[in-house]
């Protein structure tokens, strides 16, 4: 009953402060385990997976920092929340990732680890290029434009609705890590990801991608 109180309440909220398009939501699927990688461009950008999605088994890892507060710890325990450590290696997060994907959760996350601080993509980490080649489930990117807190605090002052955009890529499958070279791997994994992100994005989001030649191959599509 919380969790669904919860969510009717972050839907609102959204409601309130953002018009939301989604594009090619037929590209979510309906039920099994997947990864759903975004952009992260400033704070409204994870609740959106509230908004976006209708499945409610779906899971968010988070800074372990924000487990100080009760209330957070409160909230992250009814809004499907893993807090993790971001800076060392964390095998309990790990292990619960796992053990939730392989009941068929959804996990939501950011590869780039935290907000950009220039409004364009930064570079992804390889936690989920590990976690995805690794257990062969399916990524589906998903490209965020609009969502800058300096443009979603300014309306919010001005009581106006901030323009999103959330577009959604098509499920891919990574190739199992290879026995050598696996950070060379690893690399080229998390580019394929980050770019299929960035090629669905405005120019002007692309960031640390924008000259990538694998973008450029995607974009040529």
């Amino acid at each position: 009953m919380t969790k669904t109180i919860l969510r009717s309440i972050i839907r609102a909220l959204i409601r309130r402060v953002a018009k939301i398009e989604i594009i090619n939501k037929e590209n979510l699927r309906e039920s099994g385990s997947y990864a759903f990688a975004t952009n992260h461009l400033g704070i409204l950008d994870a609740l959106l997976a509230y908004y976006v999605l209708e499945r409610w088994d779906f899971f968010i890892p988070v800074a372990e920092k924000w487990e100080e507060s009760a209330f957070l710890r409160w909230l992250g325990k009814h809004l499907n929340v893993i807090f993790i450590d971001r800076f060392n290696p964390d095998i309990h997060a790990l292990r619960e990732i796992l053990r939730r994907m392989n009941e068929g959760q959804v996990l939501i996350i950011a590869p780039e680890g935290t907000r950009s601080r220039n409004e364009k993509m930064a570079e992804g980490k390889s936690g989920i290029s590990y976690l995805a080649s690794k257990t062969q489930f399916p990524v589906i990117p998903v490209a965020l434009a609009g969502t800058e807190d300096r443009v979603l605090l300014g309306n919010l002052k001005r009581l106006k609705q901030t323009s999103v955009t959330v577009t959604i890529g098509e499920a891919f499958t990574l190739p199992p890590l290879p026995k050598t070279n696996k950070d060379e791997a690893l690399s080229e994994y998390t580019d394929e990801i980050m770019c299929k992100i960035a090629a669905m994005l405005p120019e002007k989001y692309r960031g640390f991608y924008a000259e990538h030649e694998r973008l450029k191959e995607l974009l040529e599509k």
